[in-house]
């Protein structure tokens, strides 16, 4: 499962890797956002007219297009089992699927000292830019577009997000298991209002923040 991911990348990043092109996407500057949470608004990429990327926006949490009312279930994760059969599901993985931007996930390990949970970020090596795969929907009913990722079985003790078929950087995720892609957090972090870059790594977040900054004056 994923449910917390991380994507502070700058908008000239986001717009090279997917190459987009429609006029509302360029000279954009998005904040960098550290502690990303399920039912928040995240921007994802579908493909668009003529064989481009196209750049969507929506809440983290699949609303399927037939549904009445906001899902109880939790609807932030695709599992892979049964994609193609289950309701919520089904009709999105035929013809609405997505790539969603980030450069970093947590995960949580039970700590063999007081069995609390530790939580890691991971990341690829350098902290490149990768895709999960995903679905998204429209429901005109409640007016909202929403997504989900989709995440591979457990790879080993850690889990690794599932590479996206037609990903910009092919290869990448194959990396993420080298040593030195995760690194221990502060506990209190993870929580949804815990945002500041400090939280993360603090000498890269800051590096990133700055970066930010710098692109928006």
């Amino acid at each position: 499962m994923c449910g917390r991911y991380t994507r502070y990348l700058t908008w000239s990043e986001i717009h090279r890797l997917y190459r987009l092109t429609a006029p509302a996407e360029i000279g954009r500057n998005d904040e960098p956002r550290y502690n990303i949470a399920p039912t928040q608004d995240v921007p994802f990429v579908t493909a668009g007219e003529n064989g481009n990327h196209r750049l969507r926006e929506g809440r983290w949490w699949l609303v399927p297009f037939w549904a009445k009312e906001m899902p109880k279930a939790a609807m932030f994760n695709a599992r892979i089992e049964g994609i193609d059969t289950a309701p919520a599901f089904r009709d999105a993985f035929k013809s609405k699927r997505c790539l969603i931007p980030a450069d970093g996930f947590f995960e949580w390990t039970i700590s063999p000292a007081d069995g609390k949970k530790d939580p890691w970020h991971i990341y690829l090596p350098g902290h490149a830019p990768f895709s999960f795969a995903g679905l998204w929907a429209h429901n005109s009913n409640l007016d909202i577009t929403s997504c989900t990722i989709i995440p591979s079985r457990p790879a080993s003790r850690m889990k690794n997000p599932r590479p996206a078929a037609g990903n910009p950087r092919p290869g990448l995720l194959r990396r993420m298991a080298r040593p030195g892609n995760a690194e221990g957090i502060s506990e209190r972090y993870p929580q949804p209002r815990h945002r500041r870059p400090v939280a993360v790594q603090p000498s890269w977040a800051r590096r990133q923040f700055d970066r930010h900054k710098q692109a928006a004056e």
